[in-house]
């Protein structure tokens, strides 16, 4: 049994570039930002906002929830989940950081995180879902949808929103009925003092590239393990996403 603290660090900002205020969007009588901090909960005792707008703070004090003040300069998430880290006056050992548009982020797959740290040698966390032959080619071709590839010790290898690995021997439609193609879930976890490590590392080439942050880990010679899931999270980043979520719960 893990004696690990954990803490859940929610980061919401309001001035997404493609859904300008999407934590406070309602679904189903609850904003977004409401339903994720309820999953998250499930799973975590102590689960915090962290925000740079204060009718993100207001709505998460108005509906019971713990919500921190940050700057509105950062530029990623991490370095959102670590500001509010460091203004706790408890320590905890690892840090799960889940993204505020993820409302249908289930118990299971914080839980699944939380196991990969019974390995003391574990830096970072994260989760991964394999395509399933329901999926698509287009889906798998699909670049906002990041695969990756592991090693024996499912071990992340490398990120990538072109097809990884490149099937030479098989027709495109044979592809994911021949290969375990992993999709990229993405929640992360680390240890407190791997995180502010991060927040410290310069942008690296691929990670430029690609537009994936955990390639600068990578690249600086982090190691991320992966936990599997099989749950398949719905996370929202247009309008157009909101409209599917809305039909679905209808």
């Amino acid at each position: 049994m893990s004696t690990l603290s954990f803490v859940g660090i929610i980061p919401a900002r309001f001035l997404s570039t493609r859904f300008p205020g999407k934590p406070l969007v309602e679904i189903g009588g609850k904003t977004m930002i409401q339903r994720v901090y309820e999953q998250v909960s499930k799973a975590l005792t102590d689960v915090y906002v962290a925000t740079d707008d204060q009718r993100i703070f207001d709505e998460v004090i108005h509906f019971g929830g713990k919500a921190i003040m940050t700057s509105d300069q950062h530029k990623s998430g991490t370095d959102r989940c670590y500001e509010a880290f460091s203004k706790l006056d408890k320590h905890f050992d690892v840090v799960i950081n889940v993204q505020g548009d993820e409302p249908f982020i289930q118990p299971e797959q914080i839980n699944t995180l939380k196991d990969c740290f019974d390995n003391s040698q574990i830096e970072i966390a994260t989760l991964a879902k394999i395509f399933t032959e329901n999926d698509s080619f287009e889906a798998l071709l699909n670049p906002n949808t990041p695969k990756l590839v592991v090693n024996k010790r499912n071990e992340a290898l490398y990120f990538s929103r072109s097809i990884i690995p490149f099937r030479r021997n098989n027709e495109t439609k044979d592809w994911i009925s021949s290969h375990k193609y992993l999709k990229h879930v993405g929640i992360y976890a680390y240890r407190s003092d791997v995180l502010r490590e991060l927040t410290l590392l310069e942008q690296s080439p691929l990670e430029i590239s690609e537009s994936l942050e955990q390639l600068r880990w990578i690249e600086n010679g982090y190691r991320i393990k992966v936990g599997y899931t099989d749950v398949e999270t719905v996370g929202i980043d247009t309008p157009e996403d909101l409209d599917k979520v809305l039909n679905l719960l209808n």
